[in-house]
């Protein structure tokens, strides 16, 4: 395509080259007066001839090709720039034909053909280079009559123009940080405004004279823009009236780098610039300084002077300072000696906060509504926060002594100085290592191996004075005390419900240990509600009795919260944890405080069980209220018994072989026997069948695991299982034959067909020909007790091979959240592939023994009456076999269902005994289902509470914010209003932010029908 662009432009050059020379020529002849009316004809003719060259894409890379002419008025022909090199033709081509052009498939030959275009861009940086489109200018248009040649030009400016010295110097006066190039010999090369001639002169307004200017030492003071590192001629005033210089400087919106003798001070612009900077990208400050350093001068041949601790010291400053600003303190008369714990904070505006966005009633609301007003906490440690052991609270003191979301660094050592010795008991779940292993985690050459945080947790920001450093791993004293200090700022929440991932076993005497801290810290629960619970990620992990006593999905009033907010947070400020780690302690804090901070104010601004309960209330209308009246009595008292727990004890297949045993036992007592063998009664025959069976699948797959190049060792050890087995089988058919003796038919077929085949027989291939294999195989008859025999113990079977699964499932799921979180290293990471492999073999085997028993049953079951069977224990399909925290395919956490085989606890015998466990298990699931409905009911209700808390914490704000414009006297005007300003602005902004959320939510309300909300059931 290019190609045929390049001849369309050649073929056009030369139709316009063409027409002006016989534009030329016809003028010629006409100025001659030769040819007369010949001549005459000719100009009507040839002046009003015109061409059209039309263009037409036919195909892929085919394109048609037309030439029309025709008369037409005279007009100037539009010559294209490819003729400008030309020698012009003379006036007289405005008679001539020109060539018109397909103007559409000139612009599709434009948006097709990339290498011009590429080229055109090329050309056009590098035009920039020069002079441009100045480059026949003589002298300088900057001053009326200017008679310089103009030679300086600024990077910084909008205009490319260039001007002389004088004239840059006077445009540059309020501008004095642009960068300057200067045309010498040929290429612009570097200068700077000092050197040109410009002076700053601060304390005065521009135009005024100072009549006693104060040139800094040595006249270098260099300053740091976003464009780069100035240095420039500055003039302090030293007038009578004169402020101080770190004051003349902010009065220009320059900080300071010191506030004696200033040499160094960074521009406002460049200080808010890394500001967000480092909000967004985590960028660190020798990575900006290395960015400001190369602006300068890329080249290393003039290398910019080293400003980086001036940097870093002015970058804490300006967060210490903005943090006071819009904490409010600025307008406090009492100023930074009025801050307290937690006052710098950015809080949530959707937790409750009595006195702001909670209704003045609402401590004597009923229950049922009171449960809206609870505060929701989550408690988590992050140990890629590390701080490496450098530096010292006395070299690197914080500026922030506890105000926003750290603790107060003093009180929190001493503390952990007087109560850090005290013991850790072990967890009695499962091996939690932040407990287990909380006084054992290496802390070598550490001063802090992690940090700790309490977070809100439905909405995922920071508390007030509710971050802490951990010294040596995740132990209760340390997150203890970060607990009770943010809960100083909740004094009179009537209800809490903390989320913790250890919370089963933390929980437990933390109201005993709270009683053996320093009393400021503690806090009164006698007459408040305290809820404990576990994330629901990381609840599966945890024993049954934890599963149920304290799931997110069971208790009441909690929505569908989560509790893995402090999780979600750490994405956000685990980036940082490379320039902290190396930070001394009170830059660290500062540094993540900061971050904290913008992280909740970020969030600020953006801020089927119908049916079931109806089948059950129809068939067991006094047990679903009897289950009712039991989980609204442990709702509301979770001490009282919880009716999610199974109580009843599963039957496994030894229980059932005891009790079999045990009842052939009271037969005999009773004169009755009905075993025909000395040694083997019936019931031992069929669970010895049953046992051959597994031992012949196990053999199986051993023999499969072989594979082809096994050793002659290995293949010795197969054998000799194999010919053991032959001989118990052996020995076990004959005496079945005195049980059922109908087999002997059964059996001279297998051995005749045997004799008939070439192999020798398997003792993995023999049939042992159980009630159930009799029963879907043949129309034979079968002695209907050992059909019962064997129905006992396929059950029990059924259910042993249930819990196997479930057991390994729960294994495969730990070993892979392991993996993920602390194995690296190719070794390492084989091993572990090669341990869960074995896993997954074991839960194949699992699966596959359940499906042996689920078939036996369903053969024995129309012999034995036995037709619901199948709703206890269900067809096991692939899909089913999921870990308990696995979704099925296509479905969400918030609307997961769990898979059958966690549901299924064990089995009775029938009779009384089975109607128990089965109405055992119907409460459990009513319960369940009734807690997951009225969790989306109470989040509901919850959403819609926030907003309204959040529109009242709004116009509380900017009440507040109005307040405190007029709190600051005796200033001088101009502060007075700057002061008063800010505060107008702060209290606006608030309003504006409700105004925005409202109208956004507006339609929410109408989105739920009156029923959608109503009262849990």
């Amino acid at each position: 395509m290019g190609r045929r662009r390049r001849l369309d432009k050649e073929k056009q050059k030369w139709y316009v080259l063409n027409a002006a020379n016989q534009a030329s020529q016809r003028q010629k002849s006409l100025a001659g007066r030769q040819q007369g009316s010949a001549a005459h004809t000719l100009q009507e003719t040839t002046g009003d001839l015109h061409k059209h060259i039309s263009h037409t894409i036919t195909g892929p890379g085919r394109v048609s090709t037309n030439t029309e002419y025709f008369v037409g008025p005279t007009v100037m022909p539009n010559i294209p720039a490819v003729a400008e090199a030309q020698p012009a033709p003379d006036s007289s081509l405005a008679d001539t034909a020109y060539d018109a052009t397909d103007c559409a498939y000139m612009d599709y030959l434009d948006e097709t053909d990339d290498a011009p275009r590429k080229r055109n861009r090329t050309a056009g940086l590098l035009r920039l280079d020069g002079r441009g489109d100045y480059i026949l200018q003589d002298t300088c248009r900057g001053g009326i009559e200017c008679p310089f040649p103009p030679l300086y030009r600024c990077k910084d400016c909008f205009t490319t123009e260039l001007y002389c010295k004088s004239c840059t110097v006077e445009k540059h006066l309020e501008n004095p940080l642009h960068m300057i190039e200067y045309w010498n010999d040929g290429y612009f090369s570097r200068t700077t405004l000092k050197i040109l001639g410009l002076r700053i002169q601060l304390g005065h307004a521009r135009g005024e004279c100072c009549y006693n200017p104060s040139k800094t030492s040595h006249d270098d003071f260099v300053v740091l823009d976003t464009n780069g590192v100035h240095e420039v001629a500055l003039d302090f005033c030293a007038c009578q009236l004169a402020q101080s210089h770190p004051v003349q400087l902010l009065r220009t919106r320059w900080y300071p780098s010191t506030t004696v003798a200033p040499k160094s001070a960074a521009t406002f612009r460049l200080l808010h610039h890394f500001h967000i900077l480092s909000f967004e990208s985590k960028a660190s400050a020798f990575e900006y300084w290395q960015s400001l350093a190369r602006l300068t001068n890329n080249t290393g041949v003039s290398p910019t002077k080293d400003r980086y601790v001036v940097l870093l010291r002015m970058i804490k400053q300006w967060r210490n300072l903005t943090l006071l600003k819009r904490s409010g303190l600025g307008h406090d008369p009492a100023g930074v000696r009025a801050a307290t714990p937690g006052a710098c904070a950015v809080l949530c505006a959707a937790c409750p906060q009595p006195g702001r966005n909670l209704p003045d009633d609402w401590q004597t609301a009923p229950p049922e509504v009171r449960w809206k007003y609870a505060l929701f906490l989550a408690i988590d440690a992050n140990f890629r926060l590390a701080r490496k052991n450098v530096s010292s609270d006395k070299v690197d003191p914080g500026l922030s002594r506890g105000w926003s979301y750290f603790v107060e660094e003093c009180g929190f050592k001493s503390f952990l100085k007087d109560a850090g010795t005290l013991p850790q008991e072990k967890s009695t779940c499962a091996s939690h290592s932040a407990v287990n292993l909380a006084d054992t985690k290496s802390a070598r050459g550490l001063a802090a191996t992690g940090l700790g945080t309490v977070d809100c947790a439905r909405h995922n920001l920071k508390r007030p004075c509710a971050v802490g450093d951990l010294q040596k791993g995740e132990r209760y004293v340390n997150m203890d005390y970060l607990l009770f200090s943010t809960l100083q700022h909740t004094r009179d929440i009537v209800v809490l419900n903390i989320s913790y991932d250890i919370a089963c076993q933390w929980s437990k005497y933390i109201w005993t240990r709270m009683s053996s801290y320093p009393s400021t810290i503690h806090f009164d629960h006698t007459d408040k509600k305290v809820g404990f619970l576990v994330p629901k990620f990381h609840l599966p992990a945890h024993i049954a009795a934890c599963q149920i006593g304290f799931s997110f999905n069971l208790v009441k009033g909690v929505g569908r919260t989560d509790g893995e907010a402090p999780e979600r947070g750490w994405a956000n400020i685990n980036p940082v944890a490379t320039s902290t780690r190396e930070m001394g302690p009170g830059s660290r804090r500062d540094t993540l405080d900061d971050h904290f901070g913008d992280f909740n104010w970020k969030k600020v601004t953006r801020f089927d069980f119908e049916d079931f309960d109806q089948t059950l209330s129809h068939e067991r209308l006094n047990e679903v209220n009897t289950w009712k009246s039991a989980i609204e009595r442990w709702e509301e008292d979770r001490s009282q018994p919880n009716p999610f727990e199974i109580k009843s004890k599963p039957m496994s297949q030894a229980a059932v072989r005891l009790s079999l045993s045990q009842k052939e036992a009271s037969d005999l007592e009773r004169g009755i026997n009905v075993s025909l063998h000395s040694d083997i009664s019936p019931s031992i025959l069929i669970s010895s069948g049953i046992d051959y069976e597994d031992q012949q699948c196990r053999l199986r797959r051993d023999h499969s695991a072989l594979g082809v190049h096994a050793t002659d060792l290995q293949l010795a050890k197969f054998q000799e299982r194999s010919n053991a087995l032959q001989r118990k089988i052996t020995q076990w058919c004959t005496i079945q034959l005195l049980y059922l003796p109908s087999i002997a038919r059964l059996r001279t077929s297998d051995i005749e067909s045997n004799i008939d085949s070439t192999q020798e027989e398997k003792p993995t291939d023999i049939k042992l020909w159980l009630p159930s294999q009799i029963r879907r195989e043949t129309l034979l008859p079968c002695n209907d007790s050992l059909s019962q025999y064997e129905w006992d113990l396929r059950r029990a079977q059924a259910f042993d091979a249930l819990d196997d699964l479930r057991r390994h499932l729960r294994l495969r799921t730990h070993l892979y959240k392991f993996k993920d979180a602390q194995i690296r290293g190719q070794r390492a990471n084989t091993r572990a592939g090669v341990i869960i492999k074995n896993v997954e073999i074991n839960v194949s085997v699992a699966a596959e023994r359940y499906r042996r028993a689920w078939n036996a049953l369903g053969a024995l079951a129309p012999s034995l009456t036995r037709y619901t069977w199948t709703t206890v224990l269900p067809k096991l399909e692939e899909g089913d076999i999921r870990g308990m925290g696995d979704s099925a395919f296509g479905e969400s956490s918030g609307n997961r269902t769990l898979s059958w085989i966690w549901k299924v606890q064990g089995v009775a015998t029938a009779g009384t005994e089975g109607e128990a466990v089965l109405s055992e298990a119907l409460r459990v699931e009513w319960c369940r289902s009734r807690a997951r409905a009225n969790r989306w009911v109470e989040e509901v209700e919850l959403l819609l509470e926030e907003m309204r808390r959040v529109s009242a914490f709004l116009a509380w704000h900017a009440a507040w914010w109005d307040e405190q414009a007029a709190r600051r006297v005796g200033l001088d005007d101009a502060s007075l209003e700057g002061i008063r300003g800010y505060a107008k602005r702060q209290a606006a902004l608030r309003r504006s932010m409700r105004d925005g959320f409202l109208t956004k939510w507006s339609i929410v309300p109408a989105l739920f029908h009156p029923e959608a909300t109503a009262a849990p059931v």
